[in-house]
């Protein structure tokens, strides 16, 4: 492997996917930052829950993520060709792999009053804090199609129901 270092976005800019050099703050290279940054807080999420039925599940949305941020990091014009590659995306199958988990907590007899306070035990703090991060990394990608660009409608509906998967559970790991 050659070294992480490259140097060439000491001018700031970075490449997207197909080669296109965009300054670093481009709105696609700040959405896959905080994609990258709620990816970055489900692993800390992981760590701090004690029960592997709460990991599976961030596991999985880790796994999606990858995936989602790989498409933001293509161009409109390279959307198309982007889910025309090899590379995974997300699809209607995820969505509804999430929407089953909320409807399995949803289900379960999770008590809260009123708006949840984050911090009771470490491991919902951690849940939280991944919930907060998914709000602000869905809320650059209403802002993307705010400036013309292109998402998917399929990707606002994924990153909203993490959301609330991870407010779930949260509560859940208070109750546990």
């Amino acid at each position: 492997m050659g070294s992480i270092a490259t140097r060439t976005g000491d001018q700031g800019t970075t490449s997207l996917i197909y080669g296109q050099r965009v300054a670093k703050d481009h709105p696609r290279i700040e959405a896959v930052g905080r994609f990258d940054e709620l990816n970055a807080a489900l692993g800390l999420a992981k760590c701090a829950q004690g029960n592997a039925a709460l990991t599976a599940p961030l596991e999985a949305i880790q796994r999606d993520l990858v995936n989602l941020m790989g498409e933001l990091a293509a161009a409109d014009e390279d959307q198309q060709r982007y889910l025309d590659s090899k590379f995974g995306h997300v699809t209607p199958a995820e969505l509804a792999r999430v929407d089953a988990q909320i409807a399995e907590l949803e289900a379960t007899p999770i008590v809260f009053r009123g708006w949840a306070t984050p911090g009771s035990t470490p491991a919902a703090a951690a849940l939280d804090w991944a919930r907060v991060t998914a709000r602000r990394a869905e809320r650059q990608l209403v802002s993307m199609r705010g400036a013309g660009l292109s998402v998917r409608d399929l990707l606002l509906q994924f990153v909203n129901r993490v959301s609330d998967l991870l407010w779930l559970l949260a509560r859940k790991a208070e109750k546990d």
